[in-house]
């Protein structure tokens, strides 16, 4: 297994937009296209409450690479995403990291 880490800053007041997106776009189109996410954190103690954080679950880079290149060329993705951002953009930045779990984790 394989997991990724993503982490979505948003713009200031934009996150009530992203968690709607999410909860009634995306996970939907997610559970089509066979992409499998382990779970979603907000900061509640930290550095910024602009971050939302997820873990998705891949069993290879190719299965990630073949269902995310489906996801972004996705026309309900493309309209929902369109759709969100009517008033604006929502985030300010992405980043990724791919991980391993080490022989002692409880997910193996």
């Amino acid at each position: 297994m394989i997991y990724e880490l993503r982490t979505y800053r948003t713009l200031p007041d934009r996150m009530p937009a992203l968690l709607k997106r999410f909860e009634t776009r995306t996970l939907k189109i997610w559970e089509r296209l066979g992409i499998r996410q382990l779970g979603f954190w907000r900061t509640t103690v930290g550095p910024s409450h602009l971050d939302l954080v997820y873990i998705l679950v891949w069993d290879s880079l190719a299965e990630r690479e073949r269902r995310w290149n489906a996801f972004a060329a996705d026309p309900e993705w493309l309209e929902a995403a369109a759709a969100s951002e009517v008033d604006g953009p929502i985030l300010a930045n992405i980043t990724s990291s791919f991980m391993s779990p080490t022989s002692f984790s409880a997910l193996q």
